[in-house]
Protein backbone atom coordinates (compact mmCIF):
# COMPACT_ATOMS: atom_id res chain seq x y z
CA UNK A 1 0.00 0.00 0.00
CA UNK A 2 2.99 2.36 1.03
CA UNK A 3 4.43 1.80 -2.35
CA UNK A 4 1.37 2.77 -4.31
CA UNK A 5 0.97 5.86 -2.41
CA UNK A 6 4.33 6.82 -3.13
CA UNK A 7 4.04 5.60 -6.88
CA UNK A 8 0.85 8.20 -7.07
CA UNK A 9 2.61 11.11 -5.49
CA UNK A 10 5.27 10.45 -7.95
CA UNK A 11 3.07 10.20 -10.56
CA UNK A 12 1.35 14.02 -9.91
CA UNK A 13 4.58 15.17 -9.44
CA UNK A 14 5.56 14.40 -12.77
CA UNK A 15 2.26 15.49 -14.29
CA UNK A 16 2.42 18.65 -12.97
CA UNK A 17 4.40 21.60 -15.41
CA UNK A 18 6.63 23.98 -14.07
CA UNK A 19 5.94 27.10 -15.35
CA UNK A 20 8.18 30.08 -16.22
CA UNK A 21 8.00 33.10 -17.53
CA UNK A 22 8.24 33.37 -21.36
CA UNK A 23 9.13 36.21 -23.79
CA UNK A 24 7.86 37.20 -26.95
CA UNK A 25 9.64 40.57 -27.22
CA UNK A 26 11.68 41.20 -30.61
CA UNK A 27 14.57 41.04 -28.91
CA UNK A 28 14.45 37.48 -28.31
CA UNK A 29 15.01 36.52 -31.88
CA UNK A 30 17.52 39.33 -32.38
CA UNK A 31 19.93 36.29 -32.86
CA UNK A 32 18.05 34.50 -35.20
CA UNK A 33 19.70 33.61 -38.85
CA UNK A 34 18.41 31.60 -41.52
CA UNK A 35 20.39 30.38 -44.09
CA UNK A 36 17.91 30.13 -47.65
CA UNK A 37 20.94 30.12 -50.54
CA UNK A 38 20.04 26.64 -51.24
CA UNK A 39 17.37 26.84 -51.93
CA UNK A 40 16.68 29.92 -54.15
CA UNK A 41 17.14 29.82 -57.90
CA UNK A 42 20.44 30.47 -59.18
CA UNK A 43 20.35 33.19 -62.45
CA UNK A 44 23.10 33.77 -64.92
CA UNK A 45 24.39 36.97 -65.28
CA UNK A 46 23.65 37.83 -68.97
CA UNK A 47 25.81 40.70 -69.05
CA UNK A 48 28.99 39.01 -68.67
CA UNK A 49 27.79 37.03 -71.26
CA UNK A 50 26.70 39.77 -73.51
CA UNK A 51 30.05 41.79 -73.70
CA UNK A 52 32.11 39.16 -73.69
CA UNK A 53 29.77 37.95 -77.09
CA UNK A 54 28.70 41.55 -78.88
CA UNK A 55 27.13 39.26 -81.74
CA UNK A 56 24.59 38.21 -79.39
CA UNK A 57 23.59 41.98 -79.03
CA UNK A 58 23.05 42.30 -82.42
CA UNK A 59 20.67 39.07 -83.08
CA UNK A 60 18.38 39.90 -80.01
CA UNK A 61 17.88 43.24 -81.12
CA UNK A 62 14.30 43.54 -83.36
CA UNK A 63 14.86 45.46 -86.84
CA UNK A 64 11.27 44.52 -88.23
CA UNK A 65 8.65 46.61 -86.51
CA UNK A 66 5.86 44.13 -85.68
CA UNK A 67 3.34 47.21 -86.91
CA UNK A 68 2.14 45.15 -90.30
CA UNK A 69 1.26 42.04 -87.63
CA UNK A 70 -0.75 44.31 -85.53
CA UNK A 71 -3.22 45.17 -88.14
CA UNK A 72 -3.20 42.06 -89.82
CA UNK A 73 -4.69 40.68 -86.49
CA UNK A 74 -7.06 43.86 -85.68
CA UNK A 75 -8.56 43.42 -88.99
CA UNK A 76 -9.10 39.61 -88.47
CA UNK A 77 -10.76 40.42 -85.10
CA UNK A 78 -13.16 43.33 -86.67
CA UNK A 79 -14.11 41.01 -89.42
CA UNK A 80 -14.72 38.17 -86.99
CA UNK A 81 -16.86 40.59 -84.77
CA UNK A 82 -18.34 41.96 -87.76
CA UNK A 83 -19.82 38.87 -89.04
CA UNK A 84 -21.72 37.84 -85.51
CA UNK A 85 -25.02 38.81 -85.75
CA UNK A 86 -25.51 39.97 -82.23
CA UNK A 87 -22.99 41.47 -79.59
CA UNK A 88 -23.32 41.77 -75.47
CA UNK A 89 -23.68 44.92 -74.51
CA UNK A 90 -25.32 47.05 -71.37
CA UNK A 91 -28.18 48.30 -71.07
CA UNK A 92 -30.44 50.86 -68.53
CA UNK A 93 -33.92 48.68 -66.99
CA UNK A 94 -36.13 51.10 -66.39
CA UNK A 95 -39.28 48.53 -66.05
CA UNK A 96 -39.37 45.32 -65.81
CA UNK A 97 -43.03 43.64 -64.49
CA UNK A 98 -46.25 42.29 -65.56
CA UNK A 99 -48.62 45.34 -66.03
CA UNK A 100 -49.18 46.14 -69.33
CA UNK A 101 -50.58 49.65 -69.17
CA UNK A 102 -48.23 50.13 -66.52
CA UNK A 103 -45.25 49.55 -68.93
CA UNK A 104 -46.64 51.48 -71.85
CA UNK A 105 -47.19 54.37 -69.04
CA UNK A 106 -43.59 54.31 -68.31
CA UNK A 107 -42.43 54.19 -71.95
CA UNK A 108 -44.34 57.94 -72.69
CA UNK A 109 -42.88 59.17 -69.62
CA UNK A 110 -39.17 58.43 -70.31
CA UNK A 111 -40.35 59.42 -74.05
CA UNK A 112 -41.87 62.82 -72.32
CA UNK A 113 -39.27 63.74 -69.68
CA UNK A 114 -36.13 62.01 -71.64
CA UNK A 115 -36.41 63.46 -75.42
CA UNK A 116 -32.36 61.87 -76.04
CA UNK A 117 -32.70 58.52 -74.92
CA UNK A 118 -34.92 56.42 -76.82
CA UNK A 119 -36.99 54.20 -74.57
CA UNK A 120 -37.54 50.27 -76.19
CA UNK A 121 -40.12 47.88 -74.95
CA UNK A 122 -40.12 44.37 -74.81
CA UNK A 123 -42.19 41.60 -74.09
CA UNK A 124 -40.73 38.46 -72.54
CA UNK A 125 -43.04 36.12 -71.60
CA UNK A 126 -44.98 36.49 -68.73
CA UNK A 127 -43.28 40.15 -68.28
CA UNK A 128 -42.66 43.36 -69.97
CA UNK A 129 -39.03 45.21 -70.07
CA UNK A 130 -38.89 49.25 -70.74
CA UNK A 131 -34.96 49.27 -71.31
CA UNK A 132 -32.92 52.68 -73.08
CA UNK A 133 -29.64 52.71 -74.37
CA UNK A 134 -27.63 50.25 -76.44
CA UNK A 135 -24.47 50.27 -74.38
CA UNK A 136 -20.90 48.31 -75.31
CA UNK A 137 -19.47 49.12 -72.05
CA UNK A 138 -21.44 49.27 -68.44
CA UNK A 139 -19.32 53.29 -67.97
CA UNK A 140 -20.95 54.11 -71.37
CA UNK A 141 -24.55 53.00 -69.20
CA UNK A 142 -23.61 55.23 -66.45
CA UNK A 143 -24.73 58.45 -67.74
CA UNK A 144 -28.41 57.36 -68.84
CA UNK A 145 -28.51 55.42 -66.09
CA UNK A 146 -28.07 58.50 -63.54
CA UNK A 147 -30.46 60.77 -65.08
CA UNK A 148 -33.34 58.06 -65.01
CA UNK A 149 -32.31 57.33 -61.50
CA UNK A 150 -33.84 60.08 -60.02
CA UNK A 151 -37.25 59.96 -62.00
CA UNK A 152 -36.68 56.20 -61.87
CA UNK A 153 -35.97 54.98 -58.56
CA UNK A 154 -36.25 50.87 -59.69
CA UNK A 155 -33.92 51.72 -63.03
CA UNK A 156 -31.05 49.64 -63.05
CA UNK A 157 -27.71 48.34 -65.53
CA UNK A 158 -28.61 45.32 -66.85
CA UNK A 159 -26.43 42.90 -69.47
CA UNK A 160 -28.00 42.64 -73.00
CA UNK A 161 -27.80 41.21 -76.34
CA UNK A 162 -28.39 43.08 -79.04
CA UNK A 163 -28.72 42.36 -82.98
CA UNK A 164 -26.53 44.49 -85.35
CA UNK A 165 -28.00 46.56 -87.93
CA UNK A 166 -26.53 45.17 -90.50
CA UNK A 167 -28.43 41.79 -89.68
CA UNK A 168 -31.77 43.32 -89.04
CA UNK A 169 -34.62 41.99 -91.81
CA UNK A 170 -35.97 45.02 -94.01
CA UNK A 171 -39.48 44.32 -91.78
CA UNK A 172 -37.24 44.76 -88.74
CA UNK A 173 -36.19 48.12 -90.00
CA UNK A 174 -39.50 49.67 -90.75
Amino acid sequence: MRVLWILGLVLILASCKITRKTTSAASGYANYQENLKPSLPVYPDYRAQMSANPSLIESSASTEAIDDQLSQVQTRLISKNKSEPYFSGFSVLVYSGIDREKAFKTRDELAMNFPDLAPEMQYEQPRYLVKVGKYAHKIEAQKSFSEVKAQFPTARIIQDRFQREEFKTVNELN
